[in-house]
């Protein structure tokens, strides 16, 4: 209650982890970043302003999650929340259209990771948060699946 004698509503972490998570839905599973309309630099995540040009870049653009290893590391002693996980791969993965991205790999040997190693985005659980156990999905890499022809 406040001073005044009235009910209060603070939203709690969880909402406000559920209202981000919503609003960063786009972004999370189609990898959609924005495109300046002024110098056509491919920007991710999205800002207003182009880095390049300082122009305003509000154009949606989405990746084609394709890219390659630029660099990696194996976690071994995780944060809280990814214990259960260790070890695990992170890297800085250059998109084609340029960004680099930080993802957690996923679906390798972690000892087979070499820079340059093309790599695709699929979408994997990232975690579970909050008291209530919501899962929170994303987007990790993995190695690019070669198809051929039998």
């Amino acid at each position: 209650m406040s001073k005044h004698g009235f009910w209060t509503r603070c939203p709690s972490n969880d909402q406000m982890e559920i209202s981000r998570h919503w609003r960063l839905q786009q972004q999370r599973y189609g990898l959609v970043g924005e495109c300046c309309p002024h110098c056509d630099e491919k920007i991710f995540p999205p800002r207003d302003i182009c880095p390049s040009c300082n122009g305003e870049s509000k154009t949606p653009y989405t990746f084609s999650g394709k890219g390659e290893v630029y660099s990696f590391t194996t976690i071994y002693d995780a944060p809280e929340g990814y214990e259960g996980m260790t070890p695990y791969t992170v890297a800085l993965v250059r998109l084609v259209e340029g960004p680099l991205v930080t993802a957690q790999l996923t679906d390798v040997d972690n000892s087979a990771v070499e820079i340059g190693t093309p790599v695709e985005m699929v979408t994997r659980k990232l975690r579970e948060d909050g008291d209530r156990g919501m899962l929170v999905y994303g987007y990790k890499f993995r190695p690019e699946l070669l198809w051929t022809k039998t």
